[in-house]
């Protein structure tokens, strides 16, 4: 929205000598001393904590307003006085994220995509811009230099082509919002998924007034003021530029407040519930060309679909279908006539189950009998069942529910195929995590075995290698925390919140799994084939 108050509460001068040391990104709130969501007033330049941690730049604004006079007052001389209270009210209002750098207004109680007549506002952001980078230069030589010393990151670094291995940029923690972390972390790291969103031209969400500016997200209500698709793109192209340690996504999280009601708050959430959510609103967007934007000036490589090559937006594919999407045979057969029921069924992601009998094995080195490997877990997803009396089938034949057994066969797999390990199982009223260790490959996951045919496919279109790996750590749903591991140009690492770290496959293979992304292996190129 368009601010009033800013000549009144941006001050004229930016003084450097303000400001603590280090990066704007991770400066501490002068009241509570939290480096989490660090804002900036542009009245006093003073830092305060935003209102997901404890408030203090909240109350910083209400602290320095004046209650307005309710008295009759004399002519002239009150009313020059009110002005003048009215002036110092609108001071202090005005703050600026130091990470993101996108302005709020207490007063308005939105966020601010106008500057001042001076054009103040773009001058402060430019300001903690170049903080930001001379800090983060600082700290890629302190950190190269640490590493140095480390006998296990000298190896990383080594392996990793040096210093480019501390690129990697983190996410802020908004309040609880490590499953969306890990889960954007996730996503950025599947390269054609990626790519494909970072390449998208960026999107005016208004005009008038504001047409050529840079958009800054509101929250102004109406459903032309937000776009989930600008939003994820602005988070994809931040997080590899390496030109911060750690970036806000907050813009992209309202959006998710705005369009998914299931994640308002700032309660811990279930990060598979979220990338389902995430994935079905990119696909109904993007099926939909939201906000007019035109997206055929991509490049032909990017746009087009590996089946029939559609243009994802125009047609009911997208993207996330074409790189997320398979499909499911489900054959039931009646156990009483022999009737079989054929049904194919989409799918982005398989949810799998940890067979009972691993369910009480909670580590790899632990002795107690074999360990469950994620072949388990797909032999026990596509294995025949007979179905117990609570999903008795409808025999079409018989004209009534009878026995029947159940089986799935992958009748077309994508090209990243996403497992999710159903760890929360429901037992009475409590909802329990089933906290074993599940065996998985980083590379050659053969698929061909769960095939409907098999002999249609190459050897090298059923193999994938691991891209990424969500972790949640703690006993359950509501609580707890989650990571992430990905693999970027062969590097792996893993993202906590705001915090990257290089590490290795040994230690990623030890990960309980929430979530894993299989990218498939590219086909050998060959020989041309006769014709």
């Amino acid at each position: 929205m368009e601010c009033p108050h800013l000549n009144s509460s941006v001050c004229l001068a930016v003084d450097s000598s303000q400001f603590p040391n280090g990066s704007p990104s991770s400066w501490c709130c002068s009241v509570c001393r939290s480096n989490k969501s660090p804002w900036v007033c542009l009245t006093c330049l003073n830092i305060h904590c935003g209102r997901y941690v404890n408030g203090h730049a909240k109350k910083h604004f209400e602290d320095t307003q004046s209650p307005g006079g309710s008295q009759r007052r004399c002519e002239k001389q009150e009313k020059e006085k009110e002005k003048e209270k009215e002036k110092e009210r609108t001071q202090h209002s005005v703050c600026m994220d130091c990470s993101s750098y996108s302005t709020y207004c207490y007063r308005c109680d939105d966020f601010v995509v106008n500057d001042s007549k001076l054009g103040l506002v773009q001058k402060v952001r430019e300001h903690l811009q170049s903080l930001e980078n001379s800090a983060f230069a600082v700290d890629r030589q302190r950190k190269r230099k640490l590493l140095d010393g480390s006998p296990l990151n000298s190896k990383l670094l080594k392996e990793s082509g040096g210093a480019s291995a501390l690129c990697a940029t983190g996410l802020r923690n908004l309040g609880n919002t490590c499953f969306m972390n890990a889960i954007l972390q996730s996503l950025s790291n599947i390269q054609q998924f990626c790519c494909y969103f970072k390449e998208l031209p960026a999107v005016e969400l208004r005009s008038g007034k504001t047409a050529g500016r840079r958009m800054y997200h509101t929250r102004s209500q109406g459903d032309t003021s937000v776009s989930l698709v600008e939003e994820f793109r602005k988070t994809l192209c931040s997080l590899w530029q390496g030109s911060q340690s750690a970036f806000s996504p907050e813009s992209l999280f309202y959006v998710v407040w705005k369009i998914m009601p299931n994640f308002r708050g700032y309660q811990q959430q279930d990060a598979h519930e979220f990338m389902r959510y995430l994935l079905d609103h990119l696909h109904l967007e993007l099926q939909g060309g939201r906000n007019g934007a035109a997206r055929s000036t991509l490049p032909q490589e990017v746009v087009k679909l590996s089946t029939g090559g559609k243009c994802c937006i125009n047609g009911t594919s997208t993207v996330v279908t074409s790189i997320f999407g398979g499909v499911l045979q489900n054959e039931v057969n009646c156990l009483i006539c022999g009737t079989e029921s054929r049904k194919f069924d989409p799918f982005l992601d398989l949810s799998l189950d940890i067979p009972s009998q691993f369910r009480n094995k909670r580590t790899k080195n632990q002795e107690s009998g074999p360990i469950c490997t994620l072949r388990d877990c797909l032999r026990s997803f596509t294995d025949l069942e007979e179905l117990d009396e609570t999903e008795l089938y409808v025999c079409h034949k018989c004209k009534k529910r009878q026995k029947s057994t159940k089986k799935f066969w992958i009748q077309k797999l994508p090209k990243v195929l996403c497992l999710h390990l159903k760890r929360f199982h429901w037992t009475a009223y409590l909802r329990n995590k089933v906290d074993t260790y599940v065996e998985f490959p980083v590379r050659g996951l053969d698929m061909k075995c769960h095939l409907l045919e098999p002999e249609n496919s190459g050897p090298e279109s059923c193999l994938y290698d691991l891209a990424a790996v969500v972790v949640h750590h703690g006993s359950g749903v509501g609580s707890g925390h989650y990571t992430a591991y990905a693999s970027h140009e062969g590097r792996w690492f893993h993202f906590n919140d705001s915090t990257v770290t290089p590490t290795d496959e040994d230690t990623v293979v030890k990960a309980k799994a929430y979530i894993l992304f299989y990218v498939e292996r590219p086909a050998k190129t060959g020989s041309d084939p006769k014709l």
